[in-house]
Parts: C-alpha cells; structure tokens; sequence
C-alpha cells in the first residue's frame, strides 16, 4: 500500500471552508453517537522556554480512519534560527481496517480550519438567528479563520476587534475589510468590543481573564477557543453563572477549557451540554433569545480526523501529491 504525502501548498490548495464545516459537523455528530474512539491528547513541555508538541488521536468508524496529529508552538527564535516557522503541525492517517500509514500531511493550516469551523457550527446552532455584529478579542490567525468561517454561516454586518497588539490589530482590520468588505473598528478594550456585539469571538493565549461580567448584552454567543490548557483563561468565571454552557468534549473542557475555572470555582457543575448532542437534537442550543450562551472549545482529534480525511479524498480525485512506499524492498 502506497502511502501520500501531502505539502502545505498541496493541503493549501485542497481546503475550502464549507467542506470542512461539513465535515466537522458531521464529526460532532459521530462524537455525540458513540462513534469515535479519542484518548486524552498529550503535551511535552520542551527545554526551551515556553515550547511544547502536543499530540492528538482519534478514530473514526464512520471513516475508518485513524489519525495522530502532531502540533508544536511557542519556539520563539525558530524564524532566526532554524528557518522555520515558532509552531507546526503534522496529520498522519492510518486505515483502521489494516493499520497502513495511509497518508502525511502538512497540519499546521488543517487546524486553523477545523477550530475555525468549530466556531462557525456553535454560531449556527446556538447563536439568536438575527445575529449581524462580531467582536473579535484577539487579532491573530485564529482570529482571521473564525472571521473566514463564521461568515459562511452568519451575515456578519460590522466586526469590532481589539488586541493587545495594536499594530497586529491594525493589520488585522485592513486585511479583513480588504478580503471580505466588512467594515471593523478597532475597540480600546476587550470590554468595548464586546459592549454591543452578537457573536463575541475570543483567540487570545491569555492566562488571564479578558471579558469580565457587563460586557455582554443579553442573547450574546460566546466562542471561547484561546483556552486548551490548565492555567488558560479567557473568560472571568461569573460569566457562566447565568450562561448556557456547551463544550466539544465536556471531559477535556472540564479539565483543560474554559470552564475548569468556572468548575473550579463552584459556578457550575459541568457544562449543560456538548455540541454533538446539540446537533443530534438532544440538548437545546439555546433556550430564549435573552439568553448568553457559551460554546467552550478545547479542540479534538476527531475533527483533525474529518478535516484531513476530506483533503486526502480531494488529493486523490485531483492527483495532488507524492506517493512512496514505507514497505518496499530493497536488495
């Protein structure tokens, strides 16, 4: 068995936003059913200050495909010293029915678009219908791919953003008003990017709290992604006191997402649902239109799964790619 070897540029020009929403969805669904096998991910924290790879695997029996997906950040001097870039991904696919390495690709974009369409599917399923504002806390890659996604889903009028970055901030607005034509205003404070809007986005690496309680108006949707570690913080924990709570994986959340804060601080018990079951119409996305709703989002293989099983079916209707093989010999 031949296995594929997938560039950037290839994964790069075999993503389109809508199939992987799609997909996602569908894998939230397969989740919420039972039908996923996904063990807790692992983090090494490395030697040099700040840097860790993380490690991601999941099975589908949908697909059946098992895929291990590796990711490194916060190698601050890759850039200056190595040529490379401070974080990286990787996806490896295995056939569930034989254990062959059926392909390697490039992971790093994958996973911009599958949190970025995580985003997109709570916004569909949870958010008021009439939702037209997006604040955006925190002007970074993620930032621009939930704006790329959300858009599929929502008709977003105006984006107010803010980060701790001006310059980044700035550059943030121009690309986003030059690629989609919204109009975005930059705020002074998270507070006041959050003041008025109906979907509040957060992407921040932050270990403390940016969105405190008063800086939401009734019937807002909450996606928090900047959180996926013990220590993370995003939102203030009052924030769930009222809040309809929906995580990815109540399991992972409750101990590395937004709401272990709010567990922790004996706010909530646990989170009211996860999107699967949300989607599989066994939980409410929301329950009145005065309601603030949270989509806590920690990220899980499964969608790592979905998203490169869609790229690797695409590579191979169009020829994209290189094969080789791991088993041939040699004399």
């Amino acid at each position: 068995m031949t296995t594929l070897l997938l560039t950037r540029n290839d994964v790069r020009g075999l993503t389109d936003m809508p199939a992987v929403i799609a997909a996602v969805e569908e894998a939230y669904r397969s989740f919420g059913d039972g039908k996923v096998d996904q063990p807790p991910y692992m983090g090494i924290h490395l030697s040099t200050p700040g840097a860790e790879i993380d490690f991601k695997a999941g099975y589908s029996r949908a697909n059946e495909l098992v895929s291990l997906k590796a990711s490194s950040g916060g190698f601050r001097d890759n850039p200056d010293r190595h040529g490379v870039p401070n974080g990286m991904g990787t996806v490896m696919l295995f056939d569930g029915r034989s254990g062959a390495l059926v392909c390697i690709m490039d992971g790093s974009l994958l996973t911009g678009l599958r949190t970025g369409a995580a985003g997109a599917i709570s916004v569909r399923a949870m958010a008021r219908p009439d939702a037209r504002s997006l604040a955006v806390i925190g002007t970074g890659s993620q930032a621009r791919m939930q704006v790329r996604a959300i858009r599929e889903v929502m008709q977003i009028e105006t984006i107010r953003a803010w980060g701790r970055s001006s310059a980044n901030a700035a550059a943030f607005a121009v690309e986003i008003e030059g690629q989609f034509d919204i109009p975005v205003t930059l705020a002074g404070t998270a507070a006041e990017a959050a003041a008025d809007a109906d979907v509040v986005v957060t992407t921040t690496r932050a270990s403390e709290v940016v969105l405190r309680p008063g800086s939401l108006k009734p019937g807002t949707h909450v996606v928090a992604i900047g959180t996926d570690q013990r220590g993370k913080r995003e939102l203030d924990p009052e924030l769930f006191r009222d809040a309809y709570v929906v995580v990815d994986s109540e399991a992972q959340c409750a101990e590395k997402g937004e709401v272990q804060h709010a567990i922790a601080a004996g706010i909530i018990e646990q989170a009211h649902a996860e999107i699967g079951q949300v989607l599989l119409g066994r939980r409410p996305g929301r329950t009145s239109a005065e309601q603030i709703t949270i989509f806590d989002s920690t990220g899980m293989a499964i969608q790592d799964n979905v998203t490169a099983a869609a790229i690797l079916a695409l590579a191979r209707e169009r020829g994209v790619g290189m094969p080789f093989d791991f088993l041939t010999q040699t004399s």
